[in-house]
């Protein structure tokens, strides 16, 4: 399993019943049930990945989570995942919502396009390219580049809370030391704990 993968997995309480969107070849929830105690759910558009899921034995529906998830019912979850997918979604707002409508926590991993690195990669007048982001241009599924900072607002403006941030390193590990001192620059990636916010009494 990818070690950004282990980061997001550490997240995750024993036992959760889990929704993994964009699950890919189900690494994440084998190790989740396996070995976490977890039950798990995932949803994936790519055929190849969902027959690699159901190739492991994982619970996996063929949808596309850019129209929502309408066969999930409220808060049937305890904890949705969304790994290294929200750049690559159409309507990134539509999907962190219905996140928060099916489960009380979220998870959202995502590559920072604020890391120094992929400034200077700009600086030079070329697209950049790292272990994190090892595509090209025109090869890549981001459709939605963004930072850590601009995620932060975007949180702030759908009303979502973040409980908790893990930095991950350029190797796809949790970072530390000055990377939390200047995380927009420094780190390669971030994995946060996102909480509904409860609605206010009348």
């Amino acid at each position: 399993m990818r070690p950004d993968l282990s980061v997001v997995a550490d997240l995750v309480p024993t036992g959760s019943r889990v929704l993994d969107l964009g699950c890919g070849d189900g690494a994440l929830l084998d190790e989740l049930i396996r070995f976490r105690g977890c039950s798990g759910q995932g949803v994936e558009v790519s055929p190849d990945a969902f027959y690699a899921c159901l190739g492991r034995g994982i619970p996996v529906v063929a949808a596309d989570i850019d129209q929502g998830l309408p066969d999930f019912a409220d808060q049937s979850f305890d904890v949705v995942v969304l790994s290294q997918t929200l750049q690559a979604v159409r309507r990134p707002a539509l999907v962190v919502r219905e996140m928060m409508r099916v489960a009380s926590t979220a998870i959202v991993s995502f590559s920072n396009y604020g890391h120094f690195r992929m400034r200077l990669g700009l600086a030079r007048g070329r697209m950049p390219r790292s272990r994190l982001f090892p595509e090209t241009w025109y090869d890549t599924p981001t459709i939605h580049p963004c930072t850590l900072s601009d995620f932060e607002r975007f949180l702030v403006a759908e009303g979502v809370r973040p409980e908790q941030r893990v930095l991950i390193n350029s190797r796809g590990f949790r970072a530390n030391g000055l990377r939390d001192r200047r995380p927009n620059l420094l780190a390669s990636g971030a994995a946060y704990v996102l909480r509904g916010v409860p609605p206010v009494a009348q």
